[in-house]
Parts: structure tokens; sequence; C-alpha cells
């Protein structure tokens, strides 16, 4: 015969678990790990605040009275006059030959402001002819005693070549040197004229 059943409805009741069983539930207990894991402490955010960067200093206003430096500026220096050039080997051959001048001036028995007004003159007027060599005279005055004050050959023998080198005469004559001895030699000069190119130079 089955023995008799418990009533239903009824919950059973647990008996209390003794020490050796509580014992080795606490043993399990300890080595289950926890399918959750525990909740973290929330981090306090810390907010951070922009600091503006400080703005430049305004210039300072110089002081009143004091006088600013002005800068020095350099003016450059206007252009010299052309060099002078002397004649080509092969002009210079061909002139020791007997080759002709374009043009010549004499200026024995003028004084020396005649003579500066007279060359002036004359080489203005080869530059406008288009000549390139032209001889001035001047006279070796050895023969010739130096007068006082204006005139002899021997003053205008040393002042000419004075005068061709001149700035105000630098746009007219390209050169000059003593001539051959068939053109007077030391008492005479080649001058070379300065060719015009585009008007007056």
């Amino acid at each position: 015969m089955a023995g008799p059943t418990e009533p239903r409805g009824r919950p059973r009741r647990r008996r209390p678990l003794d020490a050796e069983e509580r014992a080795l539930w606490d043993h399990v207990t300890r080595s289950i790990k926890p399918i959750r894991p525990p909740k973290r402490a929330a981090v306090p955010v810390i907010e951070t605040v922009a600091v503006p960067e400080p703005e430049p200093a305004a210039d300072k206003p110089p002081r009143a009275g004091r006088a600013m430096p002005i800068p020095v500026v350099p003016v450059p220096k206007p252009p010299g006059p052309p060099p002078l050039t002397p004649l080509e080997p092969k002009m210079r051959r061909r002139l020791a030959r007997g080759a002709e001048v374009d043009a010549r001036l004499d200026l024995h028995g003028m004084t020396q402001a005649a003579a500066h007004g007279r060359l002036i003159s004359f080489l203005r007027g080869a530059q406008d002819s288009g000549h390139s060599l032209v001889l001035v005279i001047t006279g070796k005055g050895e023969a010739m005693r130096v007068l006082a004050g204006e005139g002899g050959r021997g003053v205008l023998r040393r002042l000419v070549p004075q005068w061709l080198g001149a700035p105000e005469l630098r746009t007219v004559v390209l050169g000059f040197e003593t001539a051959a001895r068939g053109h007077g030699g030391e008492g005479a000069l080649y001058v070379r004229v300065r060719r015009i190119r585009g008007g007056r130079p």
C-alpha cells in the first residue's frame, strides 16, 4: 500500500541546514562568478572653463615733443661722362700711311677765348655732318715765345687737350691722341667724334 500522501496546497517546510551543509554551501557560493559585473562608481566630470588669452597691448603713442627718426634714403649719383677711347690700331696704321681725315681745324694765331669757342663750334659741326675723325692743329710752340696773358701756340698746345677732355664736350668727343708725323706730329691731335644716335646725345 502506498503511504499516506501529504495534502496538496500546503507549502513544504524547508528544514534548516546543519553546520556541515552550511559550510559546504558557503564554499560553493564563493567559487561562483556573478553574471553581471558590479556597477562602477560614476567618475565625476570636471568641467574646464576656457580662459581668454590676453589681448596684445596697443602700441604706445610717441611722447609729445620727441622727434621720430627720419630714414635717410641714399641719393644715387648721376652717371658720369662716358670714358674716352683711343684710336684702333688699324685706324692708326692707316693714318700713319697718309690716310685723310674727315675735316681739320687750324688754331694758329687765335687767343685762348677765340680758340676755345672755335673748337667747340667746329666739333659740333663735325658731329652734325656725320664725321668720325677730324684733325685739330695747335702748333708745337718751340720756336714761338709764349706771350703774356692770352695767345701763343704753346699755350694752346697745353689747353686744347684739357678742353677736349672736359665734360661739356664728352657728348661730342669720343677720344683723342697725338697725330702722326705726316699730320703734324706733336703739334696736332686726332679727335674721334661721337656719332649721333636718335638725336643729339
